[in-house]
């Protein structure tokens, strides 16, 4: 399994918006349309999980999500791993090579949004506020330190 980090340049981003756009979540249909619309800029990414020829996963790191006006970045989003594929730890895999990548650009932290509670803490993300999205359901919004050294025992 490969991780990477794209660009609208890379082969692999159209065939990440078409696999976004043909899968069962919503949510990914909403990526599609931000990558043909060149909604990532500068140091945002989309992350790709790929095995051999098949996307497994996604997410993206990006300076905003889905609740506008929240002081925070950056973020991690759109973390969806295919049902076959799921049971390998392949989010907790795309969320540290993000969380990397979020740190090897400088920042100290990264922040994630979702409803999932108990899910996210296990990567190491705290929740430090609850917002209303705009779909009106209440959000936590996750931080992750990434400037924290790891005691390895």
């Amino acid at each position: 399994m490969q991780l990477k980090l794209l660009l609208p340049s890379d082969a692999l981003w159209q065939e990440t918006i078409r696999y976004a756009r043909s899968g069962p979540w919503k949510a990914g249909h909403a990526l599609a349309l931000q990558m043909e619309n060149g909604a990532f800029e500068e140091w945002e990414r989309v992350l790709a999980a790929v095995e051999g020829q098949e996307i497994c996963g996604y997410c993206t790191v990006a300076k905003t999500d889905c609740i506008p006006g929240l002081p925070y970045t950056p973020y991690i989003g759109f973390v969806f791993v295919d049902e076959k594929h799921r049971g390998r730890r392949l989010s907790q895999r795309m969320i540290d090579f993000a969380a990397e990548y979020v740190k090897s650009i400088g920042f100290s932290s990264v922040y994630l949004i979702s409803d999932h509670v108990g899910l996210y803490e296990k990567y190491g993300f705290y929740v430090i506020d609850r917002q209303r999205a705009p779909w009106g359901a209440e959000e936590s919004i996750f931080c992750r330190q990434l400037n924290v050294q790891e005691n390895p025992g």
